[in-house]
């Protein structure tokens, strides 16, 4: 099988890439490194089943050559990152919205499946628990850019919905809190990567707010074993599911156990969300999936503890350049 991995690159698809490549298969990424960067896949660029397209999802002809010429399309690239979307929404939206209908298009014209990632964010403020993938979703107003992202993902979603009614085979993702090594303050994983980074270099690690909202976080090799589920299950076709992982904890919690796994002397202080996001902020304060759908069609089971994936990654953090690393982007969440 030859895979097309868009956002191939990044934290998420990297892993991904690891895992297709040692299956055997033959993977194609494309990726314009906004986010995604080129340390994470170097490693195969001299693998003859391995190929890297540095371009965007926005460029039509490409997507459409590239998807022509794999079996499987796993659309992961999207503009991520709270800080990101609240600090440029336009561009989030072009990428989220344009970028997806592009890759559908591409996929339907050529007839190819597409496993797509959405996110956790579709579902909003909701502060039912657990979250279920039929649920309603809870959203502030518009004039609250955030809330932008959560659109286009459920956008994205509506797209995948249409084409799969024309028969495409699509399966929707959406994925709750992912962690593990490669994690980058600049892309996904920014709130494990902030309080490592602060708790290895003895810094205060900054809780936003009370500390009081809580999220379920999941390893990147558990999150990976279920995109292959999605994509090797006949029954996914035409689905949504929630993948991740349903312990929930507290993100000051969260500070202290990070704290206490790195062996760090830092402090644990809080601040308020609009001295790094500015005003008009919201965050939900609470995210819990149900797993049932998951677990039922799919097999899914998450199987690394939240102290033992933090272990690892605290660990690849301190050898990958976390130590005295200092940028502007790393006070974001």
């Amino acid at each position: 099988m030859r895979a097309l991995v868009t956002g191939g690159a990044g934290f998420i698809g990297s892993h991904l890439v690891d895992r297709l490549l040692e299956l055997g298969e033959e993977v194609v990424v494309l990726d314009n490194l906004s986010t995604g960067r080129i340390q994470n896949v170097r490693h195969h660029l001299e693998n003859s089943r391995f190929r890297f397209v540095n371009d965007s999802i926005l460029n039509a002809e490409v997507v459409d050559r590239l998807v022509e010429s794999c079996d499987l399309v796993f659309h992961l690239a999207a503009a991520v990152g709270v800080w990101h979307i609240v600090q440029n929404p336009l561009q989030a939206i072009q990428v989220n919205v344009e970028g997806t209908e592009t890759v559908l298009r591409a996929a339907f014209r050529h007839w190819k499946k597409v496993v797509l990632a959405s996110s956790s964010e579709v579902y909003g403020k909701a502060t039912k628990a657990p979250l279920r993938e039929d649920d309603d979703r809870v959203l502030g107003p518009t004039t609250v850019s955030r809330w932008s992202y959560s659109s286009a993902k459920a956008i994205d979603e509506h797209f995948a919905w249409a084409y799969a009614a024309r028969g495409l085979p699509v399966v929707i993702l959406r994925f709750f809190n992912v962690y593990g090594p490669r994690i980058h303050e600049n892309g996904y994983g920014t709130v494990v990567a902030r309080f490592i980074r602060q708790a290895l270099n003895d810094e205060d690690l900054t809780v936003h707010g009370d500390g009081k909202q809580s999220r379920c976080f999941c390893y990147v090799d558990d999150l990976v074993a279920g995109i292959l589920l999605a994509a090797e299950v006949p029954e996914a076709e035409g689905q949504v599911f929630n993948l991740g992982n349903d312990r929930e904890i507290t993100i000051r919690d969260l500070a202290h156990l990070i704290r206490e796994l790195a062996g760090s002397r830092s402090r644990v202080t809080f601040v308020p969300y609009e001295d790094y996001y500015g005003q008009r902020f919201e965050d939900t304060p609470r995210r819990v999936p149900d797993l049932t759908k998951a677990q039922s069609v799919l097999g899914y089971r998450p199987q690394v503890s939240l102290e033992e994936g933090l272990r690892r990654t605290v660990a690849w953090c301190r050898t990958n350049g976390f130590l005295a690393h200092r940028s502007r982007a790393a006070v974001g969440a």
